[in-house]
């Protein structure tokens, strides 16, 4: 069975502390329990997070959807944002655990990436050298996400023209997006591989599109 690489870039700076990361726990653990009713996804979709604040750790290598268990996530008190550091550790991540297709077997599906942050790069000058460097990782589809009102959308629309923003940073707002990263996920499942472009499912009201 052809694996879907899915890869979580998720902000957990000092401003991410309390609330909010408990509802993206709350919300990841709902996204997991959502992809595990699709037979689909059960039999192909394999899940990896890696997490960023002043540093930049894999904490869910890529791993099969049916023996997966959520780490723990933690936050500093405070500190930068180095998603240029993340996108670098993600590279070399894809490239090791990625499996390319040979003239013998097929590899993996196009991997998908996932993207949520409330603020911006601290590291930008990094951040912006490796833009490139991303898209020649050929992701099916990568999706942005600016949580919060201080969330900035310009260094993401950089990278990919799929950025939506969420005006708070609850629980509930939090499930609904990660309820529709599952579906995302079960779409791009079915569609990947026949074709580049993923028609990805209408956002919830309380997610919008970014132009």
């Amino acid at each position: 069975m052809r694996r879907l690489p899915v890869y979580l870039l998720l902000d957990t700076s000092g401003s991410m502390k309390g609330e909010p990361i408990e509802s993206v726990k709350v919300g990841l653990e709902s996204m997991v329990s959502s992809l595990r009713q699709d037979p689909f996804a059960l039999e192909s979709v394999f899940i990896s997070i890696i997490t960023f604040d002043r540093e930049v750790k894999q904490i869910l290598p890529l791993t099969e959807l049916e023996n997966l268990q959520l780490p723990e996530i933690v936050t500093p008190e405070s500190g930068p944002t180095h998603l240029g550091e993340a996108l670098e550790v993600l590279c070399k991540k894809v490239d090791s655990e990625v499996k390319l297709s040979t003239s013998d077997e097929k590899g993996d599906w196009m991997p998908l990436l996932f993207i949520m942050t409330d603020g911006k790069p601290s590291d930008l000058q990094k951040y912006n050298q490796m833009i490139p460097e991303v898209k020649k990782r050929n992701f099916a589809s990568i999706i942005a996400c600016a949580a919060g009102v201080k969330a900035d959308t310009k260094p993401l629309l950089a990278l990919t023209n799929q950025v939506y923003s969420l005006d708070t940073t609850d629980s509930s707002t939090f499930r609904q997006f990660f309820k529709w990263v599952s579906a995302s996920v079960s779409v791009g499942n079915r569609s990947v591989g026949t074709s580049n472009d993923i028609a990805l499912p209408p956002p919830p009201p309380e997610i919008h599109t970014v132009i």
